[in-house]
């Protein structure tokens, strides 16, 4: 199933007052990419299942902290699972202090330090995404922001997948090389 992005924002505040309908929904749009975010940090199948069920009991609970004017739906949802997945290995992945010193000296999300960080971060993003040829920027957005899977985008496009794959790595170098070098 394909939402638009208002269409899953607007599901999440219905999952907010409590639509199971809504929540089936959400669920059908995103849980094939969420699994596959899960899967990738963790390594392993049976261990994404579980974490992926935590990710949506959490989304049912926190759906009303979702705000559209900050972010996309998809962007809020894949971080709820990258962070669950990220504790999960954490968790499972005993080690010393010195393993995650870097953990340790990043600000909370309550700081406000951190809150400038992010901000900055994301206006430099956007200004690298800026520099980027409208054909593979739009390609991006379509993929990462969009939810698309790369054959649908191909599709959208009017691209082959190995186009699709193309660009995305092309582009995605040009913006690390951007956000290294400003």
């Amino acid at each position: 199933m394909r939402l638009t992005r208002e269409q899953l924002a607007d599901d999440l505040a219905k999952v907010a007052s409590g639509d199971v309908a809504a929540f089936v929904r959400v669920h059908q749009a995103t849980s094939r990419k969420l699994f596959g975010i899960v899967v990738r940090i963790l390594g392993r199948g049976d261990l994404a299942d579980e974490v992926l069920q935590e990710v949506y009991v959490r989304v049912w609970q926190r759906s009303g902290d979702f705000a559209r004017e900050q972010s996309s739906p998809i962007t809020w949802l894949v971080t709820i699972a990258r962070n669950r997945a990220l504790d999960e290995k954490r968790k499972r992945t005993p080690g010393s202090l010195d393993d995650v010193a870097d953990l340790l000296e990043r600000p909370s999300d309550e700081d406000i330090a951190a809150e400038y960080i992010r901000d900055e971060e994301m206006r430099r993003l956007a200004a690298c995404l800026a520099r980027l040829a409208p054909g593979p920027r739009k390609l991006l957005e379509t993929v990462y922001y969009g939810g698309l899977t790369r054959e649908d985008a191909a599709r959208q496009m009017g691209l082959t997948p190995a186009g699709v794959r193309s660009s995305l790595r092309r582009s995605l170098a040009e913006l690390k090389s951007c956000l290294k070098h400003g």
